[in-house]
């Protein structure tokens, strides 16, 4: 069978609709067998070439004790898997392919030799960051959408599931691109801006003060840029493809195009980074900003007792507002934490009870695929 075919046949089984894949089926052994297979290849890859696939800054992961240990547990559950569903399931497609993906993981881990050193002049391509940044997200989002779930028949790999997959994949491989273009403003000022005394004033206040002004400052800041890139035309091209997502869950918040990536980390940190708070402090907000990401995307729907917390931190229901195709969720909703900041310049919209009736952008003009969304705000309009 060609490699199209095969790849198809394999998309189809992957998407199969939930109601044809009862529990016993096969299905879910598969699946999840290749997702434990293509993460211990991932890993593998990563171990066998570090210089080139690790990111400096998780070394202390990779050398735990725990890390090999979780890799062959990986390995195993992928083989073990794979077998089970080839057993349930009449079509034998994802049980070979888990199969396949784990034992290619195997073959690369058992080649001789110890890892690779490739000389890249200190560049990297962070594929470790990629596997631990989609297991953490998908096992802490995942339980979260299936027992609290805003629209319970979507699946978890929905509508255009590889698209938001792939841009995982691409923000966590280049991020020591992005890191570095992030931080180039807040750089400029600190070598520029002579204030340490007010550096020092705030770096002297009470942890959590700093915490909540992080969030307020940097919420702040996005607000507006986050308004621009809605307001102007030449902006909104390039917010479109964040916003042609047709299905919401924690994997649509990957989807942002590489340039307002840049734009918006930039000019969002620069208050985090150059006004003296403490180190620790700004690890924190990143983890919290991290996670909020997700939860705000995520096919989450709060449990009645925890609706009043809707007025005071920013929820699923009021972003996916801001994401709803209907002309009342226009240019609503732009803060990520704090709805009060809509409040107070005119954009709130939540209406009692009620979500949006679908998602993306009227008349879906970005087309489908990484490449022509990176290339859709470049074309004449």
């Amino acid at each position: 069978m060609p490699l199209g075919a095969v790849r198809q046949k394999l998309r189809s089984e992957l998407e199969t609709p939930r109601a044809q894949r009862p529990f016993g089926s096969g299905w879910l052994s598969g699946t999840l067998g290749l997702l434990a297979g293509a993460a211990a290849l991932l890993m593998v890859v990563a171990l066998r070439y570090p210089t080139l696939f690790t990111t400096p800054e998780l070394a202390m992961v990779r050398g735990s004790a725990f890390f090999r240990p979780v890799l062959y547990v990986f390995l195993v559950a992928g083989f073990c898997l794979a077998g089970l569903s080839l057993l349930l399931r009449r079509d034998k497609t994802l049980g070979l392919a888990a199969m396949t993906v784990a034992l290619l993981a195997t073959g690369v881990g058992s080649l001789p030799g110890t890892a690779v050193q490739v000389d890249t002049h200190g560049a990297y391509f962070g594929l470790d960051f990629f596997v631990l940044n989609v297991l953490f997200a998908g096992l802490l989002f995942i339980p979260l959408e299936r027992v609290f779930p805003h629209q319970a028949e979507q699946t978890v790999l929905r509508e255009e599931w590889r698209e938001d997959l792939f841009y995982y994949l691409i923000s966590s491989m280049m991020v020591q691109v992005l890191a570095y273009l992030t931080l180039a403003p807040s750089r400029f000022i600190l070598d520029t801006v002579q204030a340490e005394g007010f550096r020092g004033w705030v770096h002297g206040l009470p942890w959590i003060v700093q915490l909540i002004a992080v969030m307020l400052l940097t919420d702040l800041v996005q607000y507006w840029v986050h308004r621009l890139f809605h307001q102007v035309p030449a902006l909104w091209r390039f917010h479109a493809v964040h916003h042609s997502a047709r299905s919401m869950d924690w994997m649509a918040g990957a989807r942002m195009h590489f340039i307002e990536i840049i734009v918006l980390r930039s000019l969002t940190a620069t208050p985090m980074f150059v006004l003296g708070f403490d180190q620790s402090v700004l690890q924190a907000y990143l983890i919290i900003v991290y996670v909020y990401s997700g939860w705000l995307h995520a096919n989450v729907e709060l449990p009645v007792k925890f609706a009043f917390l809707e007025k005071i931190l920013a929820s699923p229901r009021f972003h996916h507002w801001h994401h709803g195709i209907e002309k009342e969720a226009i240019d609503v909703n732009f803060a990520i934490h704090f709805p009060l900041l809509d409040r107070v310049f005119g954009t709130h919209h939540l209406p009692k009870d009620r979500w949006p009736s679908g998602y993306g952008i009227g008349g879906h003009p970005v087309p489908l695929g990484y490449v022509k969304q990176f290339l859709y705000p470049f074309r004449r309009p």
